[in-house]
């Protein structure tokens, strides 16, 4: 038996099921950062302003990062991301302006690394 990690062997994936994984984890980044945006905005305006109504954003942006999750997972496993980037990569959609910037290093280096 062989005592080789699955993060140190290279990923075999063809390069089109890559590049169809990265652009729906990019875009699914953009729109949950754009919701948890939105979601600052009605908690300021709850708390700060107290302003009720649109109580239905977080519901919303938690449906969306859910997605979010379900295809960073997919992109994770298609470029054999370690656990922990792929934990690191997940957790960005819960922190204000972190998913852009995830999105922005992580399709660098799945670019680099595929030649797409």
């Amino acid at each position: 038996m062989s005592d080789v990690s699955t993060s140190n062997q290279p990923a075999t994936t063809p390069v089109e099921k890559v590049r169809g994984a990265l652009v729906r984890y990019r875009a699914l980044a953009w729109i949950t950062g754009v919701w948890l945006l939105l979601l600052v905005v009605e908690m300021i305006a709850k708390y700060g302003f107290d302003v009720d109504g649109f109580g239905w954003v977080g519901v919303v942006h938690g449906w969306i990062y859910f997605a979010y999750l379900i295809f960073t997972v997919d992109l994770a496993i298609k470029v054999r991301w370690p656990v922990g980037k792929t934990i690191v990569t997940a957790i960005a959609g819960t922190i204000p302006f972190l998913s852009f910037y995830f999105e922005h290093i992580r399709t660098k280096d799945v670019k680099e690394q595929f030649g797409i």
